[in-house]
């Protein structure tokens, strides 16, 4: 099952695609939020679906939104990938490198990403996001941890790297400029996931190849990840959680080449769908 939500911003619908056919579930469910999920919304929808209760939505020609309403919380992997940690000239963390990214960056698929003013240095990094469904908290292994999952999505966790690197202190002041967290087109929930280790992810410029790389290649897998971060915060449902990006990010080229107006980015994860961004300069 994939939750999708259409619609002009702050008017998002909620929705559901099953084997091709987008399925209204605004009349059952207010939205895919904390509460949806608490609730055991996705078990509902599944006995709805299987029932046969749920018009088909015509979706052609609207905005897809971000699959879940804004997060009450956004958790970031850095360092995630040994590529990339390569190609950054970065050490490999013997822990997660954990950080965070403000909520209200959280934007549809396809959204216009805004280059902050005066950024010179803003880079894009394709990453699969976790959807928490299940609070977690203490978890006792990582096994634990799948069912604490509502699904995965696509996440483009872009970044503007003199606020992240040179701006001294925390990454979250180069993480959290408005519009830097495109999300979607979908939450696919597990059963439509057959190995969350065999995952491609792909990042493109202008129809140039940059990023391509695949999740058996994360230094600490989705389930750890999940178990690690329940040891010293307690995970909410409709939390997102950003897992790192593979190499070919814009810093680690040489020389360094980094999104400018009007570029176009397109990010594609097997199995979780693709997005396409325009770059335009913030108003």
């Amino acid at each position: 099952m994939k939750l999708m939500r259409i619609g002009p911003k702050g008017q998002e619908r909620p929705a559901v695609l099953v084997e091709g056919r987008v399925l209204d579930v605004a009349s059952h469910v207010v939205d895919f939020d904390r509460t949806f999920f608490e609730e055991d919304g996705l078990g509902l929808l599944r006995e709805m679906i299987a029932a046969g209760q749920l018009a088909e939505l015509d979706v052609r020609g609207r905005r897809i939104g971000a699959p879940v309403a804004r997060p009450g919380q956004i958790f970031c992997i850095g360092i995630n990938y040994a590529d990339h940690a390569s190609e950054s000239s970065l050490t490999i963390p013997p822990e997660p490198l954990v950080f965070g990214k403000s909520a209200h960056t959280v934007v549809g698929p396809n959204d216009d990403v805004h280059l902050p003013r005066g950024s010179t240095k803003t880079d894009w990094e394709v990453e699969i996001g976790v959807i928490i469904g299940r609070r977690a908290r203490y978890l006792g292994s990582p096994e634990d941890a799948l069912d604490c999952i509502a699904g995965l999505a696509i996440s483009h966790d872009v970044s503007e790297r003199e606020w992240q690197l040179e701006r001294h202190g925390q990454w979250i002041k180069g993480k959290s400029f408005e519009t830097f967290n495109p999300l979607g087109p979908w939450l696919v929930t597990l059963d439509e996931i057959a190995d969350l280790g065999a995952l491609t992810l792909e990042l493109d410029v202008n129809g140039e190849a940059r990023q391509r790389g695949s999740s058996k290649d994360m230094v600490f897998d989705i389930p750890y990840l999940i178990y690690y971060l329940s040891q010293f915060t307690v995970l909410e449902p409709g939390d997102l959680i950003n897992t790192g990006t593979p190499a070919g990010v814009g810093l680690g080229m040489a020389p360094p080449q980094y999104l400018k107006a009007n570029d176009v980015v397109d990010l594609r994860i097997g199995g979780l769908g693709a997005q396409r961004q325009s770059i335009v300069p913030a108003p």
